[in-house]
């Protein structure tokens, strides 16, 4: 048995597509196979279901996958611990975050980052939090941006900052002449939603639940964006995180944003990373590059109309 076997196996998991998997791993399908059918040989038993148009893995195959994971990603950080030993703040990073947040907190905290480790490389995945954690854990991530709460024992978190959310609402909504609001005046108000699997969906659900608000429930977007759009178009009103609404981010015209003025919600954003990480020391310190943020931007903006605003310059990565 060897790491090379255990990524083949690891890939074709993934891919459940011999080609695709044999693509990925720089080697020729048979080449793939033929390692796989030693590795299953070696071990007695299948770890592969064989179908004509269809990969799947056995129950013990699923298992040795996990296993297989752990392994790799434990000899990557020793390799990695090496390569920080002689140079703590070079080499790469592979951190996810969620959608709700990565566009609008990225462009922000990147110049500074790349300013204060030149030789970092810095690769992002932006995914919903759940498949963030998973990816975690299985050392498919060396870090992840993540709302809190999130239990794990195994993970370590650096607290980054606390994320007001605010109200938008159309122009002519009945709340939008107010200058700020108590969470109890949404009270009986249909919010609109972000669908299943985005934590803001959920975050948003619990102020309603405070506030004796409902969702909307024929309607679930699919992002922010979409989310601004219908508030523009008098669908209705919705939350938003406010690192979303700062500049450069665009709004659409006929659209007040409100802010709370006490018992404002928010959520709570954090850097996790594995316990067992060779980055410990230097993940800490990239926190610390997350965190320098300038305090206006989580500020929750005034009441006043929004004018739009210049459209976000391209992805910085």
């Amino acid at each position: 048995m060897n790491l090379r076997d255990l990524r083949y196996l690891i890939a074709v998991a993934e891919h459940r597509h011999f080609g695709r998997a044999a693509a990925a791993s720089f080697v020729s399908q048979p080449t793939l196979s033929t390692q796989l059918r030693k590795l299953e040989d070696e071990l007695g038993v299948s770890l592969i279901e064989r179908a004509p148009r269809k990969v799947m893995l056995t129950p013990i195959g699923a298992e040795i996958v996990e296993r297989a994971r752990r392994v790799v990603a434990e000899v990557e950080q020793m390799k990695e611990a090496a390569r920080r030993s002689q140079r703590p703040e070079a080499g790469t990073v592979r951190l996810g975050i969620f959608p709700t947040l990565g566009p609008y907190l990225l462009p922000h905290v990147v110049p500074g980052i790349r300013a204060r480790f030149p030789d970092l490389q810095l690769l992002l995945v932006e995914e919903k939090s759940d498949e963030l954690l998973a990816r975690l854990r299985d050392g498919r991530l060396d870090a992840a941006i993540l709302a809190l709460p999130v239990h794990d024992e195994q993970l370590e978190h650096a607290f980054l900052f606390e994320e007001p959310f605010v109200l938008a609402v159309p122009e002519h909504h009945p709340l939008a002449a107010r200058p700020a609001l108590a969470v109890d005046d949404l009270a009986n108000e249909d919010l609109l939603l972000l669908e299943d699997g985005h934590c803001l969906r959920q975050q948003t659900l619990d102020v309603c639940q405070l506030a004796g608000a409902h969702e909307r429930g024929e309607f679930r977007a699919t992002s922010l964006e979409t989310l601004r759009q219908m508030v523009a178009a008098n669908v209705g009103i919705t939350l938003l995180p406010a690192l979303a609404v700062q500049p450069p981010v665009a709004h659409p015209p006929g659209i007040r944003l409100l802010p709370f003025d006490q018992s404002r919600p928010s959520r709570r954003i954090a850097l996790f990373w594995r316990r067992s990480s060779a980055m410990s020391g230097f993940l800490a310190r990239l926190a610390d590059a997350f965190r320098a943020l300038p305090p206006e931007l989580l500020a929750a903006p005034g009441g006043a109309a929004d004018r739009p605003r210049p459209a976000a310059p391209p992805d910085m990565l």
